[in-house]
């Protein structure tokens, strides 16, 4: 029971920081990463706990997901933490019980901070999406669908239109 609580809380910073813009992160602050998530200063050469806090291993992984989400054409928020949440739902299929609390949790997060207009403005003109594809799931009202073994954003298509 306490490591799915764990693996939740992981689940939820993940999200988290993927919603979370590169030039609000604690490392572009410091100095470590830029406004587009490029590494200024290596890990190695951190020095201070502060800035060693603020570039985990996790820190870099997600970065580092958010850039290739950007470079595939997932860069809009909405979308990215859609095909992010439906990686990890579908990785581990205990989690699905889980998806309401985890959606719940990020647009919490993301009224709080007051993100949540923001992203939805970024959004809402997106047309009506038909494809063949398979469904995957609905995920923060993003529809994700599986092509070719990769999964795309409602976004995703919509651009092709």
């Amino acid at each position: 029971m306490a490591s799915r609580a764990v693996d939740l809380l992981i689940a939820y910073r993940v999200i988290k920081m993927l919603v979370t813009p590169f030039n609000k992160q604690p490392a572009f602050k410091m100095g470590i990463i830029d406004d587009k998530g490029n590494v200024l200063k290596k890990f190695r050469t951190l020095k201070t706990t502060g800035e060693k806090q603020s570039y985990t291993m996790l820190h870099r992984f997600v970065f580092n997901l958010k850039r290739i989400l950007g470079k595939v054409g997932l860069g809009g928020r909405l979308g990215s933490f859609a095909v992010a949440a439906a990686l990890l739902l579908r990785e581990n299929k205990n989690y699905i019980q889980h998806k309401e609390t985890i959606e719940s949790a990020v647009i919490t997060y993301l009224k709080e901070n007051n993100l949540y207009e923001e992203i939805l403005n970024e959004s809402r003109e997106i047309p009506e999406v038909y494809t063949d594809d398979k469904f995957v799931m609905n995920c923060f009202g993003v529809d994700v669908y599986e092509s070719d073994g990769e999964l795309k954003s409602e976004f995703e298509y919509a651009k092709t239109l």
